[in-house]
């Protein structure tokens, strides 16, 4: 790897970081274009860059979950028995999401994660306001949730926060607590996303160096490094942050990535 790719994924992943503790994304939705595009810039083979970023992604999110959530367990903000009831679904649906993802042709993969952050963009800038008497589903939507939540995630390479926050926002949970526990989400949806990116990936024959499965480990290492290290700050600035800039910097940058993904899936 080159000193210029070290620097660029150094740097992306100081600002993944921040952007995971203050958003509870878990970074997947910045590391997946970052990475698409500077592994595309390096000449990694085309049908293959996209699944090689969001497998990466996940595997960066093992470490950056674990460093936001306990900034935002220090806040009391972590829904521990939300956690609880929509983890199982997640684990399965995580496993299953890189599967899926593997059948799916690179440029079309990058169009569907292109459309699908855009529409959850939408949804936090539309601010719509619940019902009041709207609150969190029982046992079986839980695990409905978690299901949907961890099969998309594995999907695109995303910690899960995409679906998490506005579903939580709009049962009636504060920004603040969905937040935070969306960012305790992110560790069983990158656990089982990425051991199922492996096992996937390593059927595909001609992977380039330094791959595990689908997983881009030199990547991993250093956008992981520098996460850890900026996450907290993200978690304790999402505290500080009114309700409404904290919604609009989320919708903001998502259309942004999603531009990107769109003209990279049409190119």
């Amino acid at each position: 790897m080159d000193a210029l790719l070290a620097v660029a994924l150094l740097a992306l992943g100081s600002f993944t970081g921040f952007a995971a503790g203050l958003l509870g994304v878990g970074g997947g939705m910045l590391t997946v274009p970052f990475i698409t595009m500077l592994l595309s810039a390096r000449g990694f083979p085309h049908e293959l860059v996209v699944h090689v970023a969001i497998a990466t992604s996940l595997g960066i999110i093992l470490f950056t979950s674990i460093s936001s959530v306990r900034a935002h367990h220090r806040h009391g903000a972590v829904m521990w028995p939300v956690v609880k009831r929509l983890a199982p679904g997640i684990l399965v649906g995580s496993w299953i999401g890189p599967w899926i993802g593997a059948q799916i042709p690179s440029a079309a993969l990058a169009l569907f994660f292109a459309l699908f952050i855009s529409f959850s963009a939408t949804q936090m800038l539309a601010d719509r306001k619940p019902r009041p008497s709207r609150e969190l589903p029982g046992t079986a939507g839980m695990l409905s949730m978690g299901l949907a939540t961890g099969t998309l995630s594995g999907l695109v390479g995303a910690g899960g926060g995409f679906i998490s926050v506005p579903f939580m926002a709009w049962c009636n949970v504060s920004i603040h607590n969905a937040v935070a526990t969306s960012a305790a989400l992110g560790f069983p949806i990158a656990l089982a996303g990425t051991l199922s990116n492996v096992v996937v990936g390593l059927q595909q024959p001609d992977l380039p160096a330094g791959t595990l499965g689908f997983v881009y480990l030199p990547a991993m290492a250093l956008v992981s490094s520098a996460a850890v290290l900026t996450a907290p700050l993200g978690a304790r600035a999402a505290h500080a942050l009114p309700v409404r800039s904290l919604k609009r910097v989320f919708a903001v940058l998502l259309y942004g990535l999603a531009g990107y993904m769109l003209v990279k899936g049409m190119g």
